[in-house]
Parts: C-alpha cells; structure tokens; sequence
C-alpha cells in the first residue's frame, strides 16, 4: 500500500460504496473478498474510489442503470485496476516520498493492544472449543494465539513503533491461520463455500480477468473460513 494512512482502507471504500449506492445496507461477502484483493494487489484507496465513481457513470448511462442500483463492488473491478495503472503511469518518474513520519500518528498504542487481546482472546476460545474433537487444530490456534500476544509485547519498548514490520509478522501469522484452517476444514464445508462462490460470482465472472478472479475467489474462501471457525483478520487493516 501506498503508505500507512490507509489502515482504514476497508472503511473507507465500504462508506464510499454505501454513499453512492445510497443506501446503508450490508456489504456482501463477495464485496468483502474483492476490497481485499484490491488491498493485496496493492491498488491505492485513491484509485479505488475513483474507479467506483467511474464505474456508478458508466452503470447509470447503461440500460441496467434505469431505475436499478449498483449491488456490488464486482461491477467496479474494471473501472478500479483503470484507475489504478493511470494513477501508476502518473507517479512513474516521480521520486518517492517518505511516509514513516506518519506512523506514530496511525494508531494510539493502547488501540493496538486491545486489538491484540480481542483477537487473542477469539483464538483461545477457538483452540478451547476444538480441544476435544481437533485437538491438532487446537494445539495450532493456541500457538497462533501466543505468537500475536508477543506482538503485544513490542508495544512496551519506548522507541518509535514500526508499523511496517508489526504488519508484516501480522501478516505471516493470517497466512499461518488460514493454512491450518484450510487444512482442517471439511470437504463438505469447502463444497458449501465454493457453492455459495460460484453462486455470487455467476454475474461478474466474465467481467474479470484470470488473475483477479483467481484473487477474489482466494481471499473469498478464507473470509468464509474464519466466518466458520468464528476467527478474525490479525493484519492492522482490519483494525476499525
């Protein structure tokens, strides 16, 4: 991501989504997976509302627009990775500029720590539920729950927090978290996801190019994941 301002990523493009659709309606887990994707390709929250309101032009011109709303963020994929390639060309050349200045104003370090706990706190309950049936599973969550306490720990130095690696150790341990779920999840739950995947993709998939569906379709089955395990994010972007 371009800089560490844009923490509240999901937020901000969630709200931005609402105001122009209208209404205040929950997005979808299909929305969900596809900001995530934009997040991980690393497409800059400027180019991503700047392709959506392309995208709410081009869908009013349209024939579907008459009368109808835009229901998901599927329809602005194109309109977004436009944004973002322009937005890329137009800071080729540009020298880069620093943004590490802007880290201690990110987060209140006692935000960060409640955050941890919250989330240490739903691992152990995860581990203590599958204690008796998973215990392999268990055994996996609990030490997934020992190592963010840790990051925990980091907040206690008196030298000026690195956001940059805090997110990256976050980041290694929701990789680690979804590996063990997906290897621990049931065929029949697998199955079910990709149903319901298949089901919310059905309209957009032509829209998409390899690439970007391979992605969504990726962060769209660990979201439903964690929804199943009752687990959440660890990574500082999902911190609201």
């Amino acid at each position: 991501m371009d800089g560490w301002n844009y923490f509240n990523y999901f937020t901000e493009i969630e709200e931005y989504f609402w105001k122009k659709r209208g209404a205040h309606l929950l997005v979808s887990p299909l929305d969900w997976a596809i900001m995530e994707a934009w997040q991980k390709a690393g497409v800059p929250l400027e180019a991503v509302l700047k392709g959506i309101d392309r995208a709410f032009e081009s869908f009013e011109r349209s024939r579907r627009g008459a009368g109808k709303p835009l229901k998901s963020l599927a329809y602005c994929t194109d309109a977004v990775l436009e944004a973002a390639e322009e937005q890329l060309e137009a800071a080729a050349g540009k020298a880069p500029t620093s943004k590490r200045g802007q880290q201690k104003e990110a987060f209140a370090r006692d935000e960060l720590k409640r955050y941890f706990e919250r989330n240490v706190a739903k691992l152990q309950q995860a581990a203590e539920k599958n204690q008796e049936q998973r215990p392999t599973l268990a055994t996996a969550l609990a030490g997934i729950g020992k190592s963010v306490e840790s990051c925990s720990g980091l907040l206690e130095t008196p030298a000026t927090l690195n956001l940059e690696d805090l997110e990256r150790r976050l980041t290694v341990l929701d990789d680690k978290l979804q590996s063990v779920l997906t290897n621990h999840a049931s065929e029949e739950l697998m199955l079910r996801i990709r149903r319901e995947l298949d089901g919310q993709l059905a309209t957009y998939r032509r829209k998409m190019k390899a690439e970007q569906l391979a992605l969504v379709e990726k962060q769209y089955v660990q979201k439903r994941l964690l929804e199943e395990f009752r687990l959440p994010r660890l990574s500082l972007f999902y911190l609201s």
